[in-house]
């Protein structure tokens, strides 16, 4: 494997589970120094930073809950205090929400939003803060920030704002020499998938996700979390230093 990220730092937020922990993973592979930022789950943030360092990486893992910017600042100043430097931030942390609009709170909008588009903006704040020129930070958008479905308002709206953010952050991050892009993954087996998966076809299609994915994408499956990692890898590297404001699609190619 290439050592895109050698003397390089990485900070994942949401790097205990799932697409984050994969990316963690690819990142250090590459030669990167982890932070790893994860909300609750100490023992999970634990044993991916066991994984990276027992194969010669560097990693720690740091608790921070992306809905108190305070925190994600911390998460920030404890990377540069335990690597010297940031390079590279990746959000990755986020929950997931299905709701009918006439069940849904002003507490459900204010957390959703507030993890999955404001844990994101305010990352991105602190990170910069540290950031020289070259640096690259990779946010997490969804497909469904563009295709309707079923009882996911929210969501949506929550993953729609962070390719606008990536898209309007770009033209002041571009005057420190900084790229910011999203990747928007479709459905990928994790656990998160697990819990949810079976509430994106819509209730009169009468589909299991599975028989759903094999109308709905070109490659008729879930996607891996190594193979999203490798979307954040790309746009993390200096093979991207010529793409900001994107969001880049790993669907499986939805039709």
């Amino acid at each position: 494997m290439e050592r895109r990220f050698d003397n390089k730092v990485a900070v994942v937020t949401g790097g205990s589970r799932g697409i984050g922990a994969a990316v963690a993973e690819r990142l250090a592979a590459e030669g990167a120094s982890v932070a790893i930022g994860y909300r609750a789950n100490q023992e999970a943030a634990d044993a991916v930073v066991a994984a990276l360092t027992s194969g010669g990486g560097r990693a720690i893992a740091v608790q921070a809950d992306v809905l108190h910017a305070s925190q994600t600042g911390r998460l920030m100043d404890a990377a540069v205090a335990e690597f010297g430097r940031l390079d590279v931030l990746v959000c990755c942390a986020g929950i997931e929400h299905f709701g009918p609009l006439g069940e849904l709170t002003r507490a459900d909008f204010d957390r959703v939003l507030g993890i999955n588009a404001g844990g994101q903006l305010f990352a991105v704040q602190h990170a910069v803060r540290h950031m020289r020129p070259g640096g690259r930070i990779v946010l997490t958008s969804s497909v469904s920030a563009s295709r309707a479905i079923f009882h996911h308002t929210l969501y949506a709206a929550g993953k729609a704002a962070v390719e606008a953010m990536v898209l309007n952050l770009a033209a002041e991050l571009g005057l420190r020499g900084i790229t910011i892009n999203a990747v928007a993954p479709g459905g990928t087996a994790t656990d998160m998938a697990a819990e949810n998966g079976d509430n994106y076809p819509h209730p009169e299609l009468n589909l299991s996700l599975d028989a759903w994915l094999r109308t709905h994408t070109s490659l008729r499956r879930l996607g891996e979390p190594k193979e999203i990692a490798a979307a954040y890898a790309f746009l993390a590297s200096d093979d991207a230093s010529y793409l900001t404001g994107r969001t880049l699609a790993a669907d499986g190619g939805y039709l």
